[in-house]
């Protein structure tokens, strides 16, 4: 089972993310893959952070200041630490980890063809995925997550944000319990 929430940009994806990986932290379950907040400078985006959830490595996805690397609205992608760091911490979790979080799956991660493969590879496993994915988004990689019958994707909503974390941590205990 591979669950992904999708929304509004600020709605709360990754709060709900962070969320259900805090309850399956607290039942034991072992989180592997990647988180991405965002930097603020004087309480202004200016990019994003990538942070590998089993080492706890840190780079940066996108930032104001990245000097080379596509370019989305005023951030441009530092492809180097997508692959490095992103790619790679998704491959490990799914040699290591109970679960796979992959904030996210989105215009800026899609420019890498490591991220790419990672992203495939880990929906692939048998293992469970729990990720975002951007509003509205349209690419090949994408379409083909979306129309996968082991993948459920919900909408966070204004009324849904606060309790649906722990609804999506109960389906990934129980899908892992299916597993082993």
């Amino acid at each position: 089972m591979n669950i992904f929430v999708t929304g509004r940009p600020g709605i709360g994806k990754s709060s709900v993310v962070k969320m259900a990986m805090e309850k399956l932290k607290n039942m034991g379950y072992g989180a592997g893959g990647v988180f991405c907040p965002e930097i603020r400078k004087s309480g202004v985006r200016t990019g994003f952070e990538i942070i590998d959830l089993t080492t706890n490595k840190r780079g940066i996805l996108a930032h104001v200041n990245q000097r080379e690397g596509p370019q989305i609205s005023r951030y441009r992608v530092n492809l180097h630490d997508l692959a490095e760091i992103g790619g790679k911490a998704i491959l490990d979790a799914i040699e290591k980890a109970d679960f796979i979080v992959i904030d996210e799956v989105g215009p800026m991660e899609l420019f890498s063809e490591e991220f790419r493969s990672a992203i495939m590879k880990a929906v692939e496993s048998p293992k469970p995925v729990l990720g975002v994915i951007h509003w509205k988004m349209q690419d090949p990689l994408v379409d083909l997550i979306r129309s996968r019958g082991d993948v459920k994707i919900y909408e966070v909503t204004f009324e849904n944000r606060e309790n649906l974390g722990e609804k999506i941590a109960a389906e990934i205990v129980e899908s892992i319990r299916r597993r082993n």
